[in-house]
């Protein structure tokens, strides 16, 4: 069998080891690609989660083998990090926040650190929407960096576990929590929250990296205006709301994406759904509600808005727009744009000039009835049934929305962008019996309130159109073209975040725990391992010139309950048996 260290559930734990020489500066961050590590969530600045070795390749690949795997323990959620790879230490998270380091070349733990949070509302903990995940850490200085489920942000030291500071990032509310991972741009750890669903508020806080100290907060939508507004855009934004909508919140939390350009000096934000997701009730004499499902384009030094687009004017069907965004430059009609690509949930893909905003082009990426398309400035064309009131109508894609969290990854060679996504239907109704203060207030899921008065609508679709029973999707995608190079379709809806290399492949898992690697050109399948139900997002890096490649995976109900397997050329270790 393959190494087992358990990691053990303790308050405060930390051990260590001997000191080592760390230091992950703004210009190493800016280099990360190359030089065969992992520094921040999205490999990259730019979150391209593309790698540029090649030791494992197209033509090797079904030489694969696990090097080495470290039982991790999961309690009460999924296993959803990304692990980050710096001078030879492997750095990630698992459920309840609790961090941890690996020496990859011993494969022994450096150190674990448990944060405490309450386990549980009756212990105090807040209304998190979807299990007690994490997406993982980040990585500055001599310093890691982890966002805490109750709310807090800590430092820690990266060679022994040591807190370094801890600061609340939220407020004393239980509907505040983080699940995201934080990301460290011009020395600033910046960290947003979840909690749309729950009435929170959005907003985005950047702190010193050394200190902890907070440098400033943004905002993504407007309070109170007897108040006074935080900032211009918030004034502006009001413009776009009725009624009192700060009472139950209003939500646009900016609970997981984030990616910075560090020349235009342009941070960009992706937000959340509506609190509650009925609009009627937020905002009753309409408006598009500013920022929510919105891109804001914040200066990093001041967190002032510089631009915005918005995905879903007026959103009433939770389609977040904080999935992961990516920058490139692109070749459009000739000329080369300096872009930024996002497939929220939606269902359209976006392509937008990252210096302004301006509305580039969108296609579907999965099959949707929701909006008949994109007009020319960029604005869904809502149809009217899509507005629904207290009788059903059937909307695609519904809440998990096309493409959720699981990233995507962009290769420069092949020019196309790998989505895992998924085909799904929510049946939507005005429940305007709901309390404003409670989890999805106002919109009801075909249950309480009076009984609709006719049968559910269903409109025309758009888009492509999956296979019966495979809800499921890895889609190869051409963002110039927008459309579609290749794509796989599979039983099961929740996939892996992908991962895609210079060696011409693409790494993807599935629900099931199937984690496989494909041609990139073709989508063909080249290499398979059947590893542990619900696998994160992998990433790839080189220990001694060798390329490895590492994935967390696992649910509660595993048994061991989550993993982290690492692979590599000839690797003889045999896999864990699955449950």
């Amino acid at each position: 069998m393959g190494r087992q260290l358990t990691i053990v559930f303790i308050l405060g734990l930390v051990t260590s080891v001997a000191e080592a020489q760390f230091l992950v500066s703004d210009a190493r961050l800016e280099s990360a690609r190359a030089d065969g590590e992992w520094l921040t969530h999205g490999g990259d600045y730019a979150e391209t989660r593309y790698s540029t070795l090649d030791q494992i390749t197209r033509d090797n690949v079904a030489r694969l083998g696990l090097a080495w795997s470290v039982e991790v323990g999961s309690q009460d959620g999924d296993q959803e990090a990304t692990p980050l790879v710096a001078d030879g230490v492997l750095y990630s998270t698992t459920t309840w926040s609790v961090t941890f380091a690996v020496d990859l070349r011993t494969h022994e733990l450096k150190w674990i650190w448990d944060p405490g949070a309450p386990r549980g509302r009756e212990m105090g903990g807040p209304r998190y929407c979807c299990g007690p995940v994490n997406r993982g850490p980040a990585l500055w200085g001599d310093k890691v960096y982890v966002g805490i489920i109750d709310g807090r942000l800590a430092a820690l030291n990266a060679e022994t576990g040591a807190v370094e500071w801890i600061v609340k990032t939220t407020p004393y509310d239980d509907r505040y929590s983080i699940t995201g991972a934080p990301r460290v741009v011009d020395g600033k750890v910046v960290i947003g929250n979840g909690g749309g669903d729950a009435g929170a508020r959005g907003f985005v806080t950047a702190y010193d990296a050394e200190t902890g100290e907070q440098v400033w907060r943004a905002y993504t939508v407007p309070g109170n205006p007897a108040l006074g507004f935080e900032s211009k855009a918030m004034e502006q934004a009001a413009e776009t709301w009725s009624g009192e909508w700060w009472e139950p919140g209003g939500g646009g939390t900016a609970w997981d994406a984030f990616a910075y350009d560090p020349e235009l000096r342009l941070l960009y934000v992706g937000t959340g759904n509506g609190g509650p997701w009925n609009r009627d009730l937020r905002s009753p004499d309409g408006g598009d509600n500013l920022y929510l499902a919105s891109i804001m384009a914040l200066d990093v030094e001041t967190g002032e808005l510089v631009w915005h687009y918005q995905t879903t004017p007026g959103e009433s069907w939770d389609y977040t727009a904080v999935q992961q965004m990516i920058l490139t430059d692109l070749v459009i009609d000739g000329e080369e744009r300096q872009v930024i690509m996002q497939a929220p949930k939606n269902g359209f893909f976006y392509v937008l000039d990252r210096a302004t905003g301006e509305f580039i082009s969108a296609a579907p990426i999965s099959r949707l009835n929701w909006a008949s398309g994109i007009d020319a400035a960029g604005r869904p064309i809502v149809r009217p049934e899509a507005r629904y009131g207290t009788d059903p109508v059937v909307l695609h894609p519904g809440p998990r929305g096309a493409h959720n969290w699981h990233p995507m990854s962009f290769n420069p060679e092949t020019g196309l962008v790998y989505i895992p996504g998924q085909d799904n239907s929510f049946t939507y109704r005005a429940d305007l019996s709901q309390s404003l203060g409670i989890v999805f207030g106002g919109r009801g899921r075909g249950r309480g309130g009076q009984a609709p008065s006719a049968p559910p609508v269903t409109p025309p679709f758009i888009g492509a159109v999956p296979p019966e029973n495979e809800p499921g999707f890895l889609v190869a995608w051409d963002p110039i073209a927008q459309e579609e190079r290749w794509r796989l379709t599979y039983e099961t809806r929740e996939n892996s975040g992908t991962l895609t290399t210079a060696g011409g492949l693409v790494f993807h898992g599935t629900a099931r725990g199937e984690f496989a690697a494909h041609d990139a050109l073709t989508g063909e399948l080249l290499w398979e391992a059947q590893l542990l139900p619900t696998i994160a997002s992998p990433v790839t890096y080189e220990i001694d010139g060798t390329q490895y490649v590492s994935v967390m995976a696992g649910t509660p109900n595993n048994d061991p309950p989550g993993r982290l397997f690492t692979f590599a050329l000839d690797g003889e270790m045999p896999l864990p048996a699955a449950p």
